[in-house]
């Protein structure tokens, strides 16, 4: 979602949402060094998060300083086993809002873990 450049210097830890899912607080950690380069790629970030479930979840971003990157090859993804009984429920959704960012959310997911 973010360019090469950001990714290897930050990496997500955790989102605090407000209310109704929205003016949420993405928290990252950012390699000591880099610091300055992600301050300023902030809005970038930012708008690039919210471009993608359409409309402003994420309203600022914390920045935590770590001296090396988390090392990512023991983690494992959960799958999701029945695709079609979780379109069913996203697709009773009454906020359309929701709906289609837990979509989206889902293709994403789906795309990465091919």
């Amino acid at each position: 979602m973010v360019t090469k450049k950001i990714s290897d210097s930050s990496y997500p830890i955790t989102v605090k949402m407000g209310k109704e899912m929205k003016n949420g607080t993405l928290v990252l950690n950012v390699l000591h060094g880099k610091e300055l380069e992600i301050e300023y790629s902030k809005k970038e970030i930012i708008d690039k998060i919210n471009s993608f479930f359409g409309y402003d979840c994420i309203k600022k971003i914390e920045l935590k300083i770590v001296q090396e990157k988390k090392k990512n090859e023991n983690i494992q993804v959960t799958k999701i086993k029945n695709f079609e009984k979780l379109n069913k429920k996203i697709n009773n959704l009454y906020d359309n809002q929701l709906k289609n960012s837990l979509n989206n959310l889902l293709k994403a997911f789906n795309g990465k873990n091919k």
